[in-house]
């Protein structure tokens, strides 16, 4: 790899910005594409979709035989609400490859016994949230049913473009939600981002059925195109 592109793909990486390498199996001729230029490149669409799948491979394109090395910074989660859902939904996210954050400032919830090979943080939101560095490649879920706990990490993760925010709670429950963050002034457009009741629609009951619904509703935003995901 030239030196350049070398230098400019560090950059993205340490920014946690996804890139594609493009190498022409004929002529071995390279050129780095960042996430942000993706819109503008002519082989968009083959792109988009090793993007979303997050994986390198030949592709056959209308500028011959490349092969595309996918650059994607690691998925991770962040919850609000050490509770019994987030107690099963850790170890799923961890087991498909999520780095798992908890936040939840009561103490008797946020314990390393309950979560031993989690990172729990048993503070308040607007003290834990901002040095982690959420991203478009972080997923956040609110799952304490409190305002005070909830709202100012919703608020928090909406202003950071997280690719799937959701929030547990009926559609009352959801409607009051609504009504408060409109009032802090956020726009409805960035509200209808929040996927509440959370999860994908089949019929769980228990804390685990829950997780299970959490994380497939995560999964489909991640790789399926956005007029199919949920």
């Amino acid at each position: 790899m030239r030196l350049d592109l070398l230098s400019a793909l560090n950059a993205e990486r340490a920014a946690r910005r996804a890139a594609i390498l493009v190498t022409d199996a004929a002529t071995g001729a390279e050129r780095l594409v960042k996430a942000a230029d993706l819109a503008r490149d002519p082989l968009k669409d083959v792109l988009e979709k090793h993007l979303r799948m997050g994986k390198s491979g030949m592709a056959e394109t209308p500028q011959g035989r490349l092969f595309l090395t996918v650059h994607v910074p690691p998925p991770r989660l962040v919850i609000t609400g050490a509770v019994h859902i987030s107690q099963a939904l850790a170890p799923m996210a961890k087991l498909v490859g999520y780095d798992v954050t908890i936040v939840d400032p009561r103490t008797a919830f946020a314990s390393i016994e309950r979560f031993p090979d989690v990172k729990v943080l048993a503070e308040w939101p607007d003290t834990a949230l901002p040095p982690l560095g959420i991203d478009h490649y972080t997923a956040f879920v609110a799952l304490t049913h409190d305002p005070k706990i909830d709202d100012p990490a919703l608020t928090h993760a909406l202003a950071r473009d997280c690719f799937y925010i959701g929030a547990l709670g009926s559609k009352k429950t959801h409607a009051r939600r609504i009504e408060r963050l409109k009032a802090q002034g956020i726009a409805d457009a960035k509200l209808a981002r929040i996927h509440a009741p959370i999860g994908l629609p089949i019929g769980a009951v228990s804390p685990p059925e829950i997780a299970v619904a959490i994380i497939g509703e995560i999964t489909a935003r991640l790789r399926l195109p956005a007029e199919q995901a949920p």
